[in-house]
């Protein structure tokens, strides 16, 4: 029945009641009557909205019983509350899964409102920005992050390129910043650890100045030296072998440079993988020996030291090119009368190549960064033994690419020892017989 009908039918049920009353109690028994339970009703309708009260103050556990239309009342607050509850919960596993989700990300990610204050920040960020998603909530995000140049990027507005700043809390860190709007003027500050990319552009830069600056000098030395050989003509034909022996020189260092960038850049492209086969280190070892001999000259005490006939699983061509460049860099910076060893040996199941030298040695500050492209410790004695500076780099992708590492230990006036160390899965023992 609708609530039309009930209203109807209750009206004419109150005036046959009433009706049937005047005509059996009179007038004034009838009004006391109704006084009295409009009084009940009042005192009822009190005691279910105090109880209703308490109930919402959480001064009461469990909603209080009740018939007819409260108890209607009530059901419905139950099933109101149990639905806020549910959706309530919904939200906040949908939350806690969009944090979760967010703490995963390699980017930090800074929930700020519309006045720019923290509201939730993920822990990529707080490493980024040394900042504490519990404690610094409701902070001022330029409070935090103190740089200039960030305070006029917010500041500005124009959001569409990312901010780069070193971060100075962390040496080294560099951070492209960039602020998305969402919402009603809320912001998102994503945060990514550029370092590696600027430091690969940085080395790309330098690896073009570099270049450019290997390949002018030769070029100046042979542009000068025609231009004497044009002046003087054939008069003088000690000057012009003197100038055509310099001239050759200077072209083999650039052929020398342009074949070491070839093998670079072969050894960088990932798609030309070289074939691999078993290799006889021994009798590579051999032949870089007598290689290493009719190189110095007899100016150094070469020895070879070949403690096992284990063979090696890889490129030929590249083992070559990397343990030549370990034996011609011993020949070249060790002096007269220096002493200089081969070694292969097993240690700790790896197999080691080591080529010991006894020459001027290198500052434990120059170390790490010895396998950079065009890396000179020095940078004159470098170009005066014809090194392209190429050489290690070499030595350092050939061992990658076979899985191996370059050790290096070095004092001053000492000499040095670099070591190839090669996993056991590339090893080969040879079977006794």
């Amino acid at each position: 029945m609708s609530g039309f009908w009930k209203r109807l039918v209750t009206f004419i049920l109150l005036i046959a009641v009433t009706g049937i009353l005047f005509a059996t109690l009179g007038a004034v028994t009838t009004l006391a009557c109704y006084l009295i339970a409009l009084l009940l009703l009042v005192m009822h309708y009190r005691h279910q909205l105090t109880a209703l009260e308490k109930w919402l103050q959480g001064k009461k556990s469990t909603l209080p019983d009740s018939s007819g239309q409260w108890g209607d009342v009530f059901a419905r607050l139950v099933r109101l509350m149990r639905d806020q509850r549910q959706s309530y919960q919904q939200i906040n596993v949908a939350l806690e899964r969009l944090q979760r989700a967010t703490s995963a990300m390699p980017e930090g990610v800074v929930i700020m409102d519309e006045i720019d204050r923290i509201e939730w920040c993920n822990p990529v960020a707080e490493k980024h920005l040394g900042i504490n998603s519990a404690l610094d909530a409701g902070q001022h995000i330029t409070h935090l992050v103190r740089q200039t140049q960030f305070t006029e990027y917010l500041t500005a507005g124009n959001y569409n390129e990312p901010l780069i700043i070193k971060q100075p809390r962390h040496q080294g860190l560099t951070l492209s910043l960039q602020f998305v709007p969402y919402g009603d003027k809320q912001k998102l500050l994503i945060s990514r650890d550029v370092t590696r990319l600027e430091r690969v552009q940085t080395m790309r830069r330098d690896f073009v100045a570099n270049v450019s600056h290997e390949l002018r000098t030769p070029l100046t030395v042979i542009g000068g030296f025609l231009e004497t050989l044009a002046e003087e003509g054939s008069s003088d034909p000690e000057t012009r072998k003197w100038v055509l022996t310099l001239m050759t020189d200077q072209t083999k260092r650039m052929q020398r440079l342009v074949e070491d960038l070839l093998t670079l850049s072969r050894l960088e492209d990932t798609e030309n993988l070289a074939r691999e086969t078993n290799i006889n280190i021994p009798e590579m070892l051999r032949e870089l020996y007598h290689e290493a001999q009719s190189l110095s000259m007899g100016h150094h005490r070469i020895s070879l030291n070949l403690d096992s006939d284990a063979t090696l699983l890889g490129s030929m061509d590249e083992l070559r090119s990397a343990f030549g460049n370990l034996v011609s860099n011993a020949i070249r910076y060790t002096a007269d009368g220096g002493e200089i060893s081969l070694n292969w040996v097993i240690r700790d199941g790896q197999g080691v190549f080591t080529v010991q030298d006894s020459g001027i040695g290198i500052d434990p500050e120059h170390i790490p960064r010895l396998t950079e492209r065009f890396y000179r410790v020095d940078r004159g004695r470098s170009r005066e033994t014809g090194g392209t500076g190429l050489g290690l780099a070499i030595v350092k992708h050939v061992l990658t690419c076979h899985q191996a590492k370059l050790v290096i230990v070095s004092k001053p006036g000492k000499g040095s020892s670099f070591s190839a160390h090669f996993p056991a899965i590339r090893l080969i023992m040879q079977k006794s017989e």
